[in-house]
C-alpha cells in the first residue's frame, strides 16, 4: 500500500476522520458536547423547571426577569445539577461519539439521517 492510500484510509471512508477515533477536540470537548448536555437537560432531566419557567414567563411579558426569578434560578440550579453529574457527562460524550462516527462513515449529517436513527438516540 502506497503512502497515500495509507493517509486516505486512516481519513475513513469519506476523508472526514477515522469512525473508530475516539479522541476529542478542544471544541468537542468545550462546545459540542456542553451543548447536548443542555439539550438533554433541558429536555429530559429538568422538564417541570423549564416549564414553569416558561409559563411565568409568557404571564408575564416586560416583567419576566423579575417576576420570574425564582423559576429561572430552579432552572438553572437543576441543570447545573447535571452539568457537574460525572456520569451524565461521560452518557452525553458517548452519545456525541456515537453521532460522529456515524457522519464519518457515511458522511450525512445527523439532520438528513433516518428520523428512526434520532429518536435512539434521544432515547438514552
Amino acid at each position: 500500500m502506497s503512502k497515500q492510500e495509507e493517509t486516505h484510509n486512516a481519513k475513513g471512508p469519506h476523508g472526514l476522520g477515522d469512525p473508530d477515533d475516539r479522541t476529542l477536540r478542544i471544541v468537542e470537548k468545550e462546545v459540542l458536547i456542553p451543548k447536548i448536555m443542555r439539550d438533554r437537560a433541558k429536555m429530559e432531566k429538568c422538564v417541570p423547571e423549564v416549564e414553569e419557567f416558561t409559563k411565568c414567563c409568557s404571564s408575564s411579558n416586560v416583567l419576566m426577569a423579575y417576576s420570574c426569578r425564582k423559576q429561572n434560578a430552579a432552572m438553572q440550579d437543576c441543570q447545573t445539577r447535571w452539568y457537574k453529574d460525572e456520569v451524565f457527562k461521560e452518557e452525553c460524550k458517548e452519545i456525541y461519539l456515537k453521532e460522529r462516527r456515524e457522519f464519518r462513515l457515511t458522511g450525512i449529517p445527523k439532520k438528513h439521517r433516518h428520523k428512526e436513527t434520532e429518536n435512539a438516540t434521544n432515547s438514552t
